[in-house]
């Protein structure tokens, strides 16, 4: 099992033996990034630092206009020796097939990655990436990695995002109340009692719990069930570059250092969804 870490800042030299891999937001044609990327950049740190792994994120919706230069940006990214590209457009799977582009991608749809048959048919699409959605259970994922042909990806540290809208919800927001604002702010949801920070950009707003997901404790059980890598977003985690370290030495002594846990306990109780099961209801 391979660490893998989005960045949030472009000093990558910081990463390099503290991780296997690298995820970098792609400029232009990715969301919610603290940090984005160009080709070039890409490229720079591909050549650079050949011992990482780097995925590139592509994950906003693509619109017509769009698409030519999406065209061109696969085309450059071709050229260069990445290992897969997130996707959350279905416009990427089938520019894949038409360009006859080399890298592998990864399906990055957010909520709708929850069982091993779709993941299968992805796979027969030539997709050899999941990123499991982080509404699913512990023994979900495991059946998952377990029953799938597909190598797995589970986010285990991050604030947890939520959300996120093509419209400029802060904009509208100040604009509305004709106030002066920044593109952020903190927003308290009334039913669950929970803060979540909306963060405003070119594409659009997303949405993050102002909560860390804390998922070092279930590291042990991914790496049983044969998951392939685990995720860390980099943005709002204190001490980020000893954890992720930490983290890699961990799962080098097959996760049996148990003061690894009991450490990182300090990011808190929140796991989420993993011990906690999503159960719809007809409302009466």
């Amino acid at each position: 099992m391979k660490v893998l870490v989005e960045v949030a800042s472009k000093n990558i030299e910081e990463y390099v033996d503290k991780c296997d891999a690298l995820l970098l937001g792609i400029h232009k044609f990715s969301v919610m990034n603290m940090v984005s990327f160009t080709v070039d950049e890409i490229k720079d740190i591909v050549l650079k630092y050949p011992q990482l792994e780097i995925f590139v994120k592509m994950d906003k919706n693509i619109f017509n206009e769009e698409i030519e230069e999406v065209r061109q940006c696969l085309t450059e990214l071709n050229d260069i020796p990445i290992h897969g590209v997130f996707f959350y457009d279905l416009a990427l799977l089938e520019l894949k097939d038409e360009l006859s582009l080399s890298f592998d991608l990864v399906w990055s749809q957010t909520h709708m990655v929850t069982n091993y048959r779709t993941c299968d048919y992805y796979y027969q699409k030539s997709v050899r990436y999941a990123l499991l959605s982080k509404e699913i259970t512990l023994d979900e994922i495991v059946e998952i990695a377990e029953k799938s042909s597909i190598q797995t990806i589970v986010e285990v540290v991050s604030l947890p995002s939520v959300g996120f809208s093509r419209r400029k919800l802060v904009h509208n927001y100040y604009e509305y109340y004709q106030e002066q604002g920044t593109s952020s702010l903190t927003v308290l949801e009334k039913v669950t009692n929970k803060k979540y920070l909306v963060k405003e950009e070119e594409n659009g707003t997303g949405f993050l719990l102002d909560e860390v997901l804390n998922g070092t404790s279930v590291i042990s059980s991914l790496y049983q069930a044969g998951v392939d890598y685990v995720l860390f977003r980099e943005e709002g985690i204190p001490s980020f570059l000893e954890l992720i370290s930490d983290t890699k030495k961990y799962i080098s002594l097959d996760c049996s250092d148990t003061s690894y846990v009991e450490k990182y306990k300090k990011l808190g109780d929140n796991t989420g969804f993993f011990f906690k099961k999503t159960i719809y209801r007809v409302k009466k």
